[in-house]
């Protein structure tokens, strides 16, 4: 397993850290964890996942058994998107907190 790459992008309402596996590209990564800063010092944890990569994860779960053999996903910081990207990611937190908070949508860290 490579290591992590960090993606950062900072905005007056946030800075965001996209941990990159070794093998992902900021443009087309469909399935990265991340942490959101916000101003007031707290943080929060998101998983990004495109409809196709829980697809690509629950199949092969069927063959490695995970999860009962595939038969269910479950995340509980997850925010779908329909492309890849970090910048569709970013898009997506920007919408979060134009919605008010990211809580009860995001994970909030300690």
């Amino acid at each position: 397993m490579g290591s992590n790459l960090f993606h950062v992008v900072r905005n007056p309402q946030f800075t965001a850290l996209f941990m990159l596996g070794a093998d992902d590209q900021a443009e087309t990564v469909e399935n990265v964890d991340a942490e959101l800063r916000l101003p007031d010092g707290t943080r929060w944890s998101a998983t990004f996942m495109t409809l196709g990569e829980i697809s690509r994860v629950m199949n092969r779960w069927k063959e490695t058994g995970e999860n009962f053999g595939g038969s269910y996903f479950q995340c509980p910081d997850l925010v779908i998107l329909p492309e890849g990207g970090v910048e569709a990611m970013v898009k997506s937190l920007h919408g979060i907190m134009a919605a008010g908070s990211p809580e009860g949508v995001l994970g909030r860290l300690e």
